[in-house]
């Protein structure tokens, strides 16, 4: 842009970026009222997009007092929003929680059948022993599945009604409660 439109820029001083981005950059630049028309259509042969900017005080101060109004409701509004969001987030947790043990007892009735015999529990263990863990309970509940253990190591089985893959399928229920995204610190 310089090369081509430096005749009409008084660019050493009044030439500069703004912003950059993955799209574009945002410029400002300074002219002569004589050559905006030609800089204009340089800059679009160049298919640069030029939009002009007045500046208003009036409206630079207005801009500047609703920022500082909206910065004064934000702290306002923390407050009582992180209480609302404590209080809200054991209810909504509580839900999920139920809705995972929901999940196991309807699964475990579809896959065992009636009467309903099964014990659900919650382990949490380190990542080191996950493959310890996994082969344990693989080698502990072969017996309620003895056709898909043997076929675990098949990559092509396929279990009717199920959309999972060959790894998340195991002779006992499994669901996994991702807490990555939760912060148990304060």
């Amino acid at each position: 842009m310089k090369g081509t439109l430096v005749h009409c820029v008084v660019w050493l001083l009044l030439c500069r970026m703004i912003a950059e981005d993955a799209e574009g950059g945002l410029f400002t630049v300074t002219l002569f009222r004589k050559v905006i028309d030609e800089f204009k259509a340089k800059a679009r042969e160049i298919k640069f997009i030029v939009r002009e900017f007045y500046f208003n005080e009036r409206e630079l101060q207005s801009e500047k007092d609703e920022m500082i109004k909206l910065e004064a409701d934000k702290k306002q509004q923390y407050g009582p929003l992180l209480r609302w969001l404590k209080v809200n987030f054991s209810e909504a947790f509580i839900a999920w929680i139920h809705i995972k043990a929901l999940r196991v007892f309807v699964e475990s009735v579809l896959r065992y059948g009636l009467p309903v015999n099964f014990q659900a529990v919650i382990l949490h263990p380190y990542k080191k022993s996950m493959k310890r863990l996994r082969d344990v309970l693989n080698a502990l509940f072969r017996h309620l599945d003895e056709a898909a253990a043997a076929n675990m190591k098949d990559v092509g089985m396929d279990i009717p009604g199920l959309q999972l893959n060959n790894q998340d399928y195991y002779p006992y229920v499994f669901f996994k409660i991702d807490l990555n995204s939760l912060d148990f610190q304060s």
